[in-house]
């Protein structure tokens, strides 16, 4: 008997390297200059060019981008920054790095993203900066949060780790706002491997960026040296630089695939939820467009209605790589963490995060799948879903 057909695996995301940047990878290597250098400088020119001229300092990852972001912003002991409970980690590590103290709000359950509503109670005297999180590259209300920002006085620093590409009323996120922090992890729309940016205000802040990022050292002349402030290692180097370079010629053809590859998922979610009896499913997938915002599809999330199932998201996730599918969970809510329940925090104190932090799974999306990948996912994720409905036959 024939051995039935194996499917290739598909994993929850894939970074595309072409040929022309393994190549140019290797020419750096041969050059000998292969740490911060004449790349680096390279790509942070384009990525200001790609920002509307803004200054652009790159980083080592994006982690430590929003750390400086938050030096260079003053922030630190006894300082609060309001953030969301639906994020990695890092963004509420780096407020704890420098002593100041996170403030979870709630998020809208439609976008998933922080719930700017819920801001202004939240403000207190010790309140210095906002940080929202632009959940699998979907934008806030840049109107709304820029307003609550000026009148209460506050730094805005934009977690936009996912949203390279995204655009705010026609206007890409980083050509304008106030601090903004984007990843360039390999997961991301545009993947140096590692590596990361900050779009900044004024040459000043550059500078103190640039300092930061390196031990706090300025240079004069050939031989003078001066460290005035506290930095850290953070640079990036010329190998991620000339990475960053390459996958910017591309990103216009990634952010086109990932959008192509989204607008399928709806369709086919609501023409296989009919088939399965399922349509009222489709209230946990993402929002597909907004007339203000436009997202750049970093993922395809949905959220499992739990409360109908008798499995957990882990057992579907089991099933579903059982079958050649590989998922993620982005993500649980921070506040659930040993480290952050030590300190007080109780995921009951925002609700709707700790329900989609339960619940939500993220599909594969990057621009090498195909049509029919997305077919072959939803068809997986509807089948096991259904098999597991409590009561079902």
């Amino acid at each position: 008997m024939a051995n039935p057909t194996v499917l290739p695996f598909i994993p929850f995301t894939r970074p595309s390297f072409d040929e022309a940047t393994i190549a140019a990878v290797g020419d750096v290597l041969r050059s000998g200059w292969v740490t911060s250098g004449p790349k680096l400088a390279e790509f942070e020119a384009a990525l200001s060019a790609y920002f509307g001229n803004r200054p652009v300092r790159c980083f080592a990852n994006g982690t430590a981008t929003m750390k400086i972001a938050l030096q260079v912003a003053g922030i630190g002991p006894g300082d609060e920054v309001i953030t969301t409970p639906i994020s990695w980690v890092a963004t509420s590590n780096v407020i704890l790095s420098v002593g100041a103290t996170p403030v979870f709000i709630d998020i809208d359950p439609v976008t998933r993203n922080l719930d700017l509503n819920k801001i202004a109670a939240a403000i207190t005297p010790k309140t210095r900066a906002i940080m929202p999180v632009y959940l699998a590259g979907l934008p806030v209300d840049m109107d709304q949060l820029y307003a609550i920002a000026k009148a209460h006085q506050l730094r805005v620093i934009e977690d936009a780790a996912q949203a390279f590409g995204s655009q705010w009323q026609g206007k890409r996120i980083g050509s304008i706002g106030d601090l903004v922090s984007f990843s360039f992890q390999a997961n991301k729309n545009l993947s140096t491997v590692e590596g990361g940016c900050l779009v900044l205000n004024t040459a000043d802040e550059a500078r103190l960026a640039e300092k930061l990022r390196l031990q706090g050292v300025t240079r004069d002349g050939m031989d003078g040296m001066d460290v005035d402030v506290l930095g850290g290692k953070d640079n990036l180097t010329d190998v991620n630089a000339v990475i960053g370079l390459h996958q910017l010629k591309h990103i216009a053809d990634f952010q086109e695939k990932r959008t192509a590859l989204a607008g399928h998922y709806f369709e086919v979610f609501r023409a296989k939820a009919a088939q399965h009896q399922l349509s009222e499913l489709l209230l946990g997938l993402p929002v597909a467009s907004y007339s203000d915002r436009t997202s750049n599809w970093h993922m395809f999330q949905v959220v499992l209605p739990l409360d109908r199932l008798n499995v957990n998201r882990a057992q579907i996730m089991t099933k579903l790589k059982e079958l050649g599918i590989g998922t993620g969970v982005h993500y649980p809510a921070i506040t659930g963490f040993s480290l952050y329940q030590a300190r007080g925090y109780r995921v009951e104190d925002t609700p709707i995060a700790a329900q989609i932090g339960q619940a939500i799974l993220t599909l594969p999306l990057f621009p090498g799948m195909s049509t029919g990948d997305v077919e072959r996912i939803v068809e997986a994720l509807l089948s096991a879903l259904k098999k597991h409905l409590k009561n079902s036959p």
